[in-house]
């Protein structure tokens, strides 16, 4: 199928990378492109599937990271008017009806991205992501990160499609430009969700397609040094490129609030060093955001106000979330 392409960044991830192409053949209703991108991988092992032709493979010098990768591919491209982002430690689980979702989402509006129910690799009862959001306390997270994969069983307007399982309208991708190679990995798709709800685009979460998703499997683990340090530098990077000044001034005492909470929350797993290790450099790499940031300003269409009030919402939504979670680790503690 023309209209769409398949993208997978990959690091030496062979078995998980084949499960993912496995999956992602056997549950799709058509042919379609699949672009695998192999980041520097010593091995440097041949991707194939003897039965599918449209599978391509691009091998990369250096390990030019998440965001560099899938630019490359995203470059490749030249008609697919959408591309659907795979991790490669990702399996999808039920049938994609490719058709249905670019007629009923992505052509009925002003849509940019949608985004995949991801289950956890390990418990696939429980939801790994069901679309990113983002606080007032600068914090990004997952919606449904732990809860019964049941309650996010509908629709809804998010922030920010997590780029493990999306699919993104290429026209628009490239009006408001790709990933953001300074951020090399992580945070990069809450960066690119703001710059286009930011620019008066949605971004929706559709809980029909659902993945299973190992986690941070090409860094070894959600708290590892490299996670924690690029997750924290990033962190500065989306909030000085996409927060308009009076948002930063109105949110600052938050902002800040958060940042000492995270602090608090990796010094007691031994990690606080590595954290602010993040933050300085995020800091110190500031003046070479100030274009990019001018040009987000340039091109906002969104109000000011309304954006504060879609980032008041879902620091509530995770405070509520962060009750929910609490309730149903309680609730299975008891039986």
């Amino acid at each position: 199928m023309r209209n769409l392409t398949v993208i997978i960044p990959t690091y030496n991830q062979k078995d998980l990378l084949e499960r993912a192409i496995n999956s992602l053949i056997s549950k799709c209703n058509d042919e379609i492109n699949i672009y695998v991108l192999v980041n520097n991988t010593e091995s440097n092992y041949i991707v194939r599937n003897k039965n599918y032709a449209n599978l391509h493979v691009e091998y990369l010098n250096t390990n030019c990271g998440f965001c560099k990768a899938v630019n490359y591919g995203l470059r490749l491209i030249k008609k697919s008017r959408f591309i659907f982002l795979l991790n490669d430690d990702t399996e999808v689980i039920n049938q994609i009806d490719i058709d249905n979702i670019i007629h009923e989402l992505i052509e009925k509006g002003n849509i940019f991205s949608i985004s995949l129910k991801m289950l956890k690799g390990n418990y696939p009862n429980l939801l790994d992501d069901a679309g990113d959001m983002y606080t007032i306390l600068g914090w990004q997270f997952k919606r449904g990160n732990g809860l019964p994969k049941e309650l996010y069983d509908r629709p809804c307007e998010i922030i920010s499609a997590c780029g493990g399982a999306a699919i993104y309208n290429k026209k628009i991708l490239d009006e408001i430009g790709y990933f953001d190679e300074d951020f090399f990995a992580y945070l990069e798709d809450v960066d690119l969700g703001l710059r286009a709800l930011m620019r008066g685009y949605k971004n929706l979460y559709y809980p029909y397609i659902s993945v299973l998703h190992v986690g941070s499997a090409t860094t070894g683990g959600k708290y590892n040094d490299i996670t924690i340090r690029l997750t924290a530098r990033n962190s500065i990077y989306v909030i000085y490129k996409n927060l308009p000044l009076p948002l930063l001034i109105i949110n600052f005492p938050f902002i800040l609030l958060g940042y000492l909470i995270k602090f608090i929350f990796f010094a007691k797993k031994g990690k606080g060093k590595i954290y602010i290790s993040g933050v300085l450099e995020g800091l110190k790499n500031l003046p070479k955001f100030k274009e990019k940031r001018r040009e987000n300003m340039r091109k906002k269409k969104i109000s000011n106000i309304k954006l504060e009030w879609i980032l008041i919402k879902a620091t509530f939504e995770y405070f509520h979330q962060y009750i929910k979670r609490a309730f149903y680790t309680l609730r299975g503690a008891k039986k």
